[in-house]
This record gives structure tokens, sequence and C-alpha cells, in this order.
């Protein structure tokens, strides 16, 4: 069963390099070449960088999870192990939307908060 979750793991964090790198190239930049996307929050750069952001975020969120099959397949499964990848997961999501976003979107607080929570149980 090991095996077979390492490859799940594996296979999760290919997929994740996959989705991004051909996302962008493919999807990304065609949708941003048109002229008629909505101008959120001010103009259509605010709309390109939230769907950036929130494509790539997809793919943190499946490397976190990846990280979380990886500690199953070598039976290394704990609450403090999960919640350490959960933390990191979590802060770089906020990371990313603050940077990203330019601090206008605002989910980036409460993801911060939720890594900041799973950092904090992953000590109890």
């Amino acid at each position: 069963m090991s095996l077979l979750l390492g490859i799940a793991a594996l296979l999760a964090v290919v997929v994740g390099v996959a989705h991004s790198v051909l996302g962008e190239r493919y999807i990304l930049t065609r949708l941003f070449r048109r002229d008629d996307l909505p101008a959120l929050f001010g103009g259509p750069e605010f709309t390109k960088r939230t769907l950036r952001f929130a494509w790539h975020l997809t793919t943190v969120a499946w490397w976190g999870l990846a990280a979380i099959i990886g500690l199953l397949a070598q039976d290394l499964i704990s609450f403090q192990r999960v919640a350490t990848v959960l933390a990191a997961t979590f802060l770089i999501t906020g990371l990313i939307t603050l940077v990203v976003s330019r601090g206008r979107h605002l989910a980036w607080p409460v993801f911060l908060c939720i890594g900041g929570i799973c950092a904090y149980a992953s000590t109890l």
C-alpha cells in the first residue's frame, strides 16, 4: 500500500506542475488577450491577477495534499505533521494571495489566519 500511496503523492505533484505550466501557457495567456474581461476593483488587471493566483493556488493545494499522501505512504502520519502541512499550505496560499492581489483580495487574511491556527495546533 505504501508504494501505491507514494505513486499517488508523486502523481499529485506532477499534476500540479502540469496544471500550472500548461494552464499558464494554453489557458491563462490566451484568456488574458481578450478585451472583454470584467473590470473588477478598478480594472481588468485585478481580474487577471485574481484569475492567475486562483489558478495556481489549485497547484499549491494539490501539493499540500501530496505531502499528506506522502506521510501516509511512509506511515508517518500524525496530528502534528498533518497540522504542519496544512499550516504551510494555507500560509503559502495567504502570502500568494496577499502579494499577487496587492492586498486587495480579501481572502489573504483568512488564509493566513487558518495557517497560523494550524501552525499553533501543530505545536500542541
